[in-house]
């Protein structure tokens, strides 16, 4: 963490330097902070995210008040260390957890910054430094902000791949429709993701299952070109080398069309137009006739 943290303050351009600075500008704008808290907050309350996210409760508002005097003590203790940078993805937690949008927090930082940048360059007497104390400021505002927005994005990502996943899970019912035979009716976009998580669970579930027709169902598939359709092949190809029988239903005129036109070997695989005929084909595989 040690390393992670030098490396953070070496991107954002932070010496110990700057740091000594931002101390400085904590003391120079004390007195200022309860006075900067409340002008922030009547910005907040112009936006239309704070009746959201606040509404009426006065003593939420309160309660999240006090804690951002105790945030900017902290901001300015200037103290980057492995507490602070978990104090700061935790804010990132809690507002990726209420959905607040990234555009209100980059406004609100950007609010802060000019409202302490305004106050410092108006304090009198005014520092010989207070360029550097205010560049100093500017980093440091930069390096708390990305912290928070990192997080949110870290969590944002993580939601997405567990709905990819979820939606992987649903779009892939391998289902035994009878003693002997599973079915995969596809739905939607192809990719070569999807084809190749298409082909994991297929195997594992006709080794499970000891199947012995597979028919792997494709009409409502949108759209087959190159990739897919050998993506396609090769599911079918793997399933008969485990023993299984492989068809491919619901062959479109389109798609037949864009097989040819793609000079595609489908070779031995059996396809049909309907899922109908692929069952009774099925049917006729495992010897078992329907009267």
């Amino acid at each position: 963490m040690n390393e992670e943290i030098e490396q953070l303050k070496e991107k954002f351009s932070i010496t110990a330097n700057d740091i000594e600075l931002v101390r400085q500008a904590g003391k120079l704008l004390n007195d200022f902070m309860p006075e900067f808290i409340e002008q922030w907050y009547v910005w907040l309350n112009k936006q239309d995210e704070f009746s959201l996210f606040f509404g009426s409760n006065s003593s939420n508002l309160n309660r999240v008040q006090e804690q951002q005097s105790l945030h900017w003590q902290n901001f300015f203790a200037a103290n980057i260390n492995d507490n602070y940078i978990k104090e700061r993805r935790h804010i990132g937690e809690v507002h990726a957890r209420i959905g607040l949008p990234n555009d209100i927090y980059f406004a609100g930082m950007s609010t802060a910054a000019q409202l302490l940048a305004d106050e410092l360059w108006n304090i009198k007497p005014m520092p010989a430094n207070i360029g550097e104390i205010a560049n100093a400021l500017t980093k440091h505002l930069f390096l708390d902000t990305y912290l928070v927005i990192d997080e949110i994005a870290r969590i944002q990502n993580y939601r997405l791949s567990e709905s990819h996943k979820t939606m992987m899970e649903m779009s892939t019912p391998v289902t035994p429709i009878w003693e002997g035979i599973l079915l995969l009716p596809l739905l939607g976009i192809l990719d070569s993701s999807r084809t190749q998580d298409i082909m994991n669970k297929s195997l594992s579930k006709i080794a499970e299952e000891r199947t012995k027709v597979f028919i792997l169902d494709i009409s409502g598939v949108a759209s087959v070109d190159t990739a897919v359709a050998n993506q396609l092949i090769k599911i079918t190809k793997a399933t008969q080398l485990m023993g299984c029988e492989a068809i491919i239903s619901g062959i479109s005129p389109a798609i037949a069309r864009t097989i040819i036109e793609l000079g595609i070997n489908v070779g031995e695989i059996k396809t049909t137009s309907t899922l109908r005929d692929a069952f009774e084909i099925a049917l006729k595989l495992i010897n078992v006739t329907v009267s």
